[in-house]
């Protein structure tokens, strides 16, 4: 039974009157917005007298924000939520349906969590080159549970349990299968497999599966009706994942061959959305994102750590070039393609992968796009209604009658100037304003 407090809450109605609203497609022409319980009610329209009222003069009103690819943990969904990501796609991990329930029971301080579970993988293949050798816990997750508290650490350390049981070596068809069947009743909400070599990564040589192992999962995965990504770095890889029948790219290949006119023509044709985790390439390429660690929005919430790691970089192809990423995305965005927001940001703080950080790269990512060349409102449908469409994620990515209220109040306005994302006023999630 609700306690009193939750029934006051769910009756609680907010109004956020003389704003600006983006409403994850387009700014509309309505100025106010109706909150009640976890639920927008009405988009202009009456509004009740006994609401509290929010006035968003000079302020702008979008939705919650969509990071539609990480790698995280308790402490990173709560980072996220500071800078106004509501929602989180894990892309390899332990948040399934039942590795939520095992961390973020009674935790309702965070961001919320969808995710692949365990990507599938050749035995040694990626990313087992960016990780610690041995069954240690390593030195940078011990250094995060010494901040947790007790109940965070025990949930961190089950889930840690969990996502290092022996999980059985992929290297048939019908262990990729088997794997699917893992996944999926642990409660994955899309599958992920792995084409990398490792070139890009700074370790050629990386084993990958067969394509025949390859289109089995993804086959299998289908019947299950989960979508399939891939992690892909290269124009080659690319095409590989394609022509196993992917549904998205959860990268953007970074180098820039003779075929990738016909490559881009492929993407398009497919229907693959890709998430092209600029902010991932500019590290890949030596490139840290100082800029974005030194803007007070940003390091005024963050912790030391995670500030030194938006100063250093994975710099493991620096021969590449940016160009070639804001060329390619630029194709792809011309030839239709859907292109989400992501990042691709560790959860925890990881000295060899610089350059990302959770929530704060969000906004580095569109303002990446917007020098790419997309105008700052293509930019923010890319976090928003774009990977809610492409994850059937309903209830979220817009500003319409019945969604889900997750809202972010912006001081300025970023559908004009993009980098106005990071001046947060206030965020709702689920209906309630975070402190």
């Amino acid at each position: 039974m609700e306690n009193p407090t939750q029934i006051a809450a769910l009756e609680q109605v907010t109004v956020i009157k003389n704003v600006r609203i983006f409403d994850g497609e387009k700014i509309i022409a309505s100025r106010h917005v109706v909150i009640k319980g976890g639920s927008i009610i009405s988009v202009g329209g009456d509004h009740p007298g006994d609401a509290t009222i929010v006035d968003g003069e000079n302020a702008t009103l979008i939705p919650g924000l969509i990071d539609a690819h990480v790698h995280t943990s308790i402490a990173g969904l709560r980072d996220a939520l500071k800078f106004g990501v509501t929602t989180e796609l894990e892309m390899n991990g332990d948040f399934t349906a039942r590795g939520r329930e095992i961390q973020l029971k009674n935790v309702d301080d965070v961001a919320e969590v969808l995710s692949a579970g365990t990507a599938i993988t050749a035995p040694g293949g990626h990313p087992d080159e960016l990780l610690p050798d041995g069954d240690e816990i390593p030195e940078f997750v011990i250094k995060e549970l010494e901040k947790l508290s007790e109940e965070d650490r025990e949930a961190m350390l089950a889930a840690y349990a969990h996502d290092h049981e022996e999980i059985p070596q992929v290297t048939t068809v019908e262990e990729a299968i088997k794997h699917v069947h893992t996944q999926v009743e642990n409660g994955a909400d899309y599958i992920k497999i792995m084409i990398e070599e490792g070139t890009v990564m700074g370790a050629p040589g990386l084993p990958v599966l067969s394509d025949d192992i390859l289109r089995a999962a993804v086959q299998e995965a289908h019947k299950f009706d989960k979508i399939v990504l891939a992690h892909v770095l290269t124009a080659r890889s690319s095409q590989t994942a394609l022509d196993l029948g992917v549904d998205g790219l959860a990268h953007l290949f970074i180098d820039r061959p003779d075929f990738t006119s016909a490559l881009v023509s492929s993407i398009a044709e497919s229907g693959a959305f890709v998430t092209p985790c600029l902010v991932l390439n500019s590290s890949i390429l030596g490139q840290p994102a100082r800029e974005l660690a030194n803007d007070t929005r940003v390091y005024s919430k963050l912790s030391p750590d995670w500030i030194d790691i938006l100063n250093s970089s994975f710099n493991t192809y620096p021969q590449g070039h940016m160009e070639n990423s804001f060329k390619n995305v630029m194709d792809l965005h011309r030839a239709g393609v859907d292109i989400l927001v992501g990042t691709d940001v560790s959860p925890v703080p990881v000295p060899n992968l610089g350059g990302l950080a959770h929530g704060a790269s969000v906004h580095h990512e569109l303002q990446l796009l917007v020098k790419a060349g997309f105008t700052p409102i293509e930019a923010l449908q890319s976090a928003t209604s774009k990977p809610a469409r492409r994850f059937g994620l309903h209830d979220r990515g817009r500003i319409i009658e019945g969604a889900r209220a997750d809202l972010i109040l912006l001081n300025g306005d970023p559908t004009t100037n993009v980098s106005d994302s990071l001046s947060i006023k206030s965020v709702w999630f689920k209906g309630v304003l975070q402190k």
